[in-house]
């Protein structure tokens, strides 16, 4: 999506939410046949048929039971998922909760009749009222997974787990005795100014941080000053999951911000990493699966919705992803995520999480989207 049209949306946004409920189409009350065919936006991961371990494959059984082939383009960033959700042809996408806002505003998605999703029982009830995807009470789309961006780190340069996010902020020596500059990494998404700005909240209580996507001008001057301190470190910014766990692999990357799929991945590649999240918190996502305003197989969407509710394969996805399920019963329904699988993918730090959401101006008071996007692009490039 250009510059102008993302600034437009984030401009409009507190406008256009305060009416997309009232403006929604009527739900529908009842679904007919599939159409055969579904075509679903998602993260890297998200949905397997079994291609990269015959053992994860939650794709095969719904084509089997509804007859609808599913087609998966995968996206690396929130601002991807909108950008294609805007050019269209797709039925459903899991969106974070920096999207999905947008998304809503954008009347992109359309919202859901919770009825004819027999599973949205199962549901996490701290999930199912978010407001990152429920505005005027409508509902727009079931949630799928959820989780803390955590801080990856090399095992034999960090002896014991790193304790603060500064690590990637600060030029500093590791363990190892070895600079940190071209040893870490940061998201290349704008949304990763909150991470900045959360590790500034606790390490600067003089700014009056209390909300990592809500900065005062000064408060985001200090955050973009800190990022730009930051970037001589950085060995690269990254979106795609493949090629960090590569640069972590082989190209000395001992420290960066990354997700419970990309640690799964090197742990099971017998590399040395592990990850924790800091004292100062962690930004995070609670992703929903959202249906296009005009998704040309919508009983299959729904079904598809439904079907990702069963607790075995909300617990499989988990598994795969390092994930969260956003059914509690699938922390006990899948094998192959294990007895303690939720513990050890942080179910219990959902309090500590800052999950991710449109920064919106609110009348001036704090810096829109909009800005976020065009500094950070800055910022990577070095200005």
């Amino acid at each position: 999506m250009s510059a102008p049209k993302i600034a437009l949306l984030s401009a409009l946004t507190t406008a256009m939410l305060a009416t997309a409920g009232i403006q929604a189409a009527d739900l529908p009350q009842a679904l007919g046949a599939g159409e055969g065919h579904l075509d679903i936006i998602a993260w890297p991961g998200y949905i397997e048929r079994g291609e990269s371990d015959k053992s994860y494959d939650w794709v095969t059984g719904f084509e089997k039971e509804t007859g609808c082939k599913v087609e998966v383009k995968t996206a690396a960033t929130s601002d991807e998922m909108v950008s294609l959700m805007a050019k269209g042809g797709y039925d459903l996408v899991t969106a974070s909760g920096d999207a999905s806002l947008r998304l809503i505003a954008g009347k992109r998605v359309q919202p859901i009749n919770t009825a004819l999703i027999p599973n949205w029982k199962n549901v996490d009830p701290r999930l199912a009222g978010g407001d990152w995807f429920v505005v005027n009470k409508q509902v727009y789309g079931t949630p799928y997974q959820w989780g803390p961006n955590v801080l990856l780190y090399n095992t034999e340069v960090f002896k014991t787990a790193p304790t603060s996010w500064g690590v990637l902020f600060e030029p500093q020596n590791f363990p190892d005795g070895k600079p940190n500059k071209g040893r870490v990494q940061a998201y290349d998404g704008p949304i990763y100014i909150a991470d900045a700005a959360l590790y500034l909240k606790g390490s600067k209580p003089e700014l009056g941080i209390k909300d990592p996507y809500q900065l005062t001008e000064a408060q985001y001057k200090a955050v973009l000053d800190l990022l730009r301190q930051q970037k001589p470190l950085i060995h690269r910014y990254w979106h795609d999951a493949t090629v960090q766990m590569s640069d972590v692999k082989n190209e000395g990357v001992a420290a960066t911000s990354s997700w419970g799929y990309m640690v799964n991945g090197l742990k099971t590649d017998n590399q040395p990493v592990a990850s924790t999240v800091p004292k100062e918190g962690a930004t995070g996502w609670a992703d929903t699966t959202m249906l296009h305003a005009d998704a040309k197989h919508p009983n299959c969407a729904y079904k598809w919705m439904d079907w990702s509710l069963q607790p075995k394969v909300q617990g499989d996805v988990a598994a795969w992803f390092g994930s969260l399920p956003a059914v509690p019963e699938g922390c006990k329904a899948s094998e192959l995520l294990g007895a303690e699988g939720c513990a050890t993918n942080g179910f219990d730090l959902f309090d500590k999480i800052a999950f991710w959401k449109t920064p919106q101006a609110e009348g001036g008071k704090f810096v829109p989207y909009s800005r976020w996007t065009q500094d950070y692009i800055a910022i990577m490039g070095g200005r």
